[in-house]
């Protein structure tokens, strides 16, 4: 209601002012558990614990599931064919997730399903593993740790496969130096794009991945020829890559 006051003028009344003041002031917003968690995983430290936190649970299943069995037992009897294969490549990449080596799950695929079958089954649980890997990283890890990167080495590292992704990332995996994991994480902690650091793993890990299925799959016959091929293409790599690395070390300290 108005209120009229003798010079003539109208004037909203006390009620109807703090009735339009309450309907222009929302209710403060209760936050419910959703909200808070969602907030907490807005920092950048929160979602690097978290990814700590997935990263031992699987190392601690791999521990518990022991999946290096796979060599003396072989895979499970109800799995046979395509239906094996599927199921390896999905633990194969969550393993390379949990740190276990490539080269042991590289055995097993070329053990369990011989030379050709082993190769892209390994080739696709790597690049699986890869992918996974890199996710994680990139979305929880990324941002806590991109401001740690202050030495002069990982300056230079990250230097490298931001700007030469493709490249880079296809010499880690040709040349086994650098542990596939940390590959992995260091190329999510840098600004590679996706579409490179895959292509790199997938053309990368070719030979090596060849050169340990064959191995596996010829083990029974460490004399052959084809046994002893594999060995000298694992071998080869490995040497060339400490070389490799070694100059690069040397190149670095004479700055």
């Amino acid at each position: 209601m108005l209120d009229a006051h003798r010079s003539g003028t109208a004037t909203a009344s006390p009620r109807v002012a703090a009735t339009e003041l309450a309907v222009a002031v929302p209710p403060p917003s209760r936050v419910g558990f959703t909200g808070r968690c969602g907030r907490a995983l807005v920092h950048p430290y929160v979602r690097l614990s978290l990814l700590a936190a997935l990263l031992a649970g699987a190392a601690a299943c791999v521990l518990a599931f022991e999946p290096q069995r796979l060599l003396a037992h072989g895979s499970p009897p109800q799995l046979g064919g395509a239906a094996a294969a599927v199921v390896f490549t999905g633990g194969y990449g969550l393993c390379t997730v949990a740190f276990v080596p490539r080269p042991l799950l590289n055995l097993a695929a070329g053990a369990l399903f011989g030379s050709q079958l082993g190769l892209w089954t390994a080739l696709a649980g790597t690049v699986l593993g890869a992918g996974v890997a890199f996710g994680l990283g990139r979305v929880l890890g990324q941002d806590a740790l991109r401001p740690l990167l202050r030495g002069r080495w990982l300056k230079a590292a990250d230097g490298q496969l931001s700007r030469h992704g493709f490249r880079s990332m296809l010499v880690a995996r040709l040349f086994p130096g650098v542990p596939f994991w940390a590959a992995n994480y260091c190329a999510a902690v840098s600004r590679m794009r996706w579409w490179p650091f895959l292509l790199a793993t997938a053309l990368g890990s070719v030979p090596n991945t060849a050169a340990y299925a064959v191995a596996g799959a010829r083990a029974s016959a460490p004399t052959s020829p084809a046994f002893l091929i594999a060995m000298a293409g694992i071998a080869v790599p490995a040497l060339a890559g400490s070389v490799v690395a070694w100059r690069k070390r040397h190149h670095l300290r004479s700055r």
